[in-house]
């Protein structure tokens, strides 16, 4: 998935990307809606803030079982191919979060090798109900009276759910009728929509942690229009809220002890020859106690969001940091590049982002009562003993509670012909490995496994032997062998 910060304050509120009237170009009519909105095309200038970038609004329907009512326009960025005569099409990459710009992901270099570059036009998109695409805006003074995420009683269950009505009306309220209409599924159509106006007959893609999901999505609505598609670190939609919750707090507490691992053999490691089990439980008690202030400031740091140390610091994965930051948090020396508190908490002004709401119309999280909660909490608990849970989907979970669900978990029907990539690595904290061995199971003969035997969450760039790979299909169309794996490479220091 996921988000490093799941709520962020934002300035981008309504900036004019939803239309409350239709289009008043041509009316779409016909079963093949999506093309027929894509054709009517885009005007590509020089993006504000980075020239050498093309940016451009698509108008596509808030509702697309009514192509002819109001629009939302979806901002793209690209970066044309270096090779104008070597150039195959496009490359339309779907950002993870959910919340995440993939505007911002083009503007900013985008991590693709150079012969990517060289045959390629990049193009990247916001969305909808993210940033420049009608982000899902709600007022700060709702949001900052959130219950804290961990519920311990009945009482705080049925808090939840109040509160949940009020933060659900407020934004919808703010964000207007894209609100509903936010689900991967609707993603997937301004996906065609968007190869469309990009003039390409199929798509070419890649996707990330919960970008993979409006891809899987698209492969199940547009399976004859793929050229190829590279789902990298997967959501697996087939998973009920039990299983969802128990496989993450499973897979971020193998990245906490391969971390343990490396710093047993490695002498570079801060914590060499400490007990970091003892350790973190110390720490993480310490802010149980509301006693735990992050070094080199003044803020305190909760226990829930403590935990989000153990997911972000093994996304990289960045050891070596990790290991200096826990040091710090039991009195020893604050490194240079110390990161800011972990988590999330109240914002400051008038605004404040809720891209959850994505998740929640994508997965039914939703449960009876406390007793239930109780029950999927304890389940990850018992498979992660020292980080308990994963805190990105159990603190988002409360917010889901009552959220209506419009694209329901479900296994993966995929009957096109076109052969499609899933890649991952065996310890990912995010994205668990098995997700995306079960969705390469799902979408059937067609999809090819690709696994990278070391850790991290996205395996693009990790190392030339999967960037090669995924290089080599999206180029050439060739499929790597089936049961093909990359060899582990310890992590270096982030410089």
């Amino acid at each position: 998935m996921l988000r490093k910060t799941s709520l962020l304050a934002t300035a981008l509120v309504m900036m004019g990307t939803v239309l409350t009237a239709p289009i008043a170009a041509a009316t779409v009519t016909g079963k093949d809606v999506t093309n027929a909105v894509g054709k009517r095309g885009v005007t590509w200038r020089p993006c504000k803030e980075e020239p050498s970038v093309e940016c451009a609004t698509l108008k596509v329907p808030v509702d697309w079982s009514k192509p002819n009512g109001p629009t939302i326009g979806l901002a793209l960025a690209r970066r044309k191919a270096e090779d104008s005569a070597a150039r195959i099409g496009s490359l339309l990459t779907n950002p993870g979060g959910p919340g995440n710009s993939g505007v911002d992901g083009i503007l900013r270099p985008t991590g693709f090798s150079e012969e990517i570059q060289r045959r390629f036009d990049i193009v990247g998109y916001d969305p909808r109900g993210v940033a420049r695409s009608g982000s899902v805006t709600c007022s700060a003074s709702v949001y900052n009276q959130m219950p804290y995420p961990v519920m311990k009683s009945q009482a705080d269950f049925d808090k939840w759910v109040a509160f949940d009505k009020k933060l659900r009306a407020d934004c919808r309220k703010r964000t207007g009728p894209v609100y509903d209409h936010l689900d991967s599924k609707n993603v997937a159509r301004d996906m065609d929509a968007i190869r469309a106006a990009l003039g390409d007959e199929k798509l070419t893609s890649y996707g990330v942690s919960y970008g993979t999901l409006a891809q899987q999505m698209y492969a199940e609505l547009f399976p004859n229009r793929i050229r190829a598609m590279v789902l990298d670190s997967n959501m697996d939609h087939s998973l009920n809220v039990k299983a969802f919750q128990v496989t993450e707090a499973a897979t971020v507490q193998d990245s906490f002890e391969e971390f343990i691992a490396w710093c047993e053999r490695d002498t570079g490691c801060a914590l060499h020859g400490r007990d970091i089990r003892a350790l973190w439980k110390k720490v993480v008690a310490k802010a149980e106690r509301g006693e735990l202030v992050w070094p080199g400031g003044d803020d305190k740091v909760s226990a829930h969001n403590l935990l989000w140390l153990a997911v972000i610091m093994n996304e990289a994965p960045d050891w070596h940091l990790e290991a200096q930051v826990l040091l710090a948090l039991d009195g020893g020396p604050v490194p240079d590049d110390m990161p800011g508190p972990p988590g999330n908490g109240p914002v400051s002004g008038k605004w404040a982002e809720l891209p959850t709401a994505i998740l929640c119309e994508d997965w039914n999280l939703g449960l009876r009562d406390y007793k239930e909660y109780a029950a999927v909490m304890r389940a990850s608990n018992a498979v992660a003993p020292d980080v308990r849970y994963n805190p990105m989907p159990m603190g988002d979970m409360p917010i889901c509670q009552g959220h209506p669900v419009t694209n329901p978990q479900h296994r993966l029907r995929y009957k096109g012909s076109a052969p499609l990539l899933v890649g991952t690595s065996k310890h990912d904290p995010d994205t668990p490995y098995r997700w995306s061995a079960n969705v390469a199971r799902q979408l059937g003969p067609k999809a090819t496994l690709l696994t990278y035997e070391g850790w991290g969450h996205g395996v693009y760039g990790m190392t030339e032997c999967t960037t090669k790979a995924m290089d080599g299909y999206l180029i050439s169309l060739t499929v790597p062998k089936r049961g093909t794996t990359c060899p582990a490479e310890e992590p270096e220091p982030k410089s």
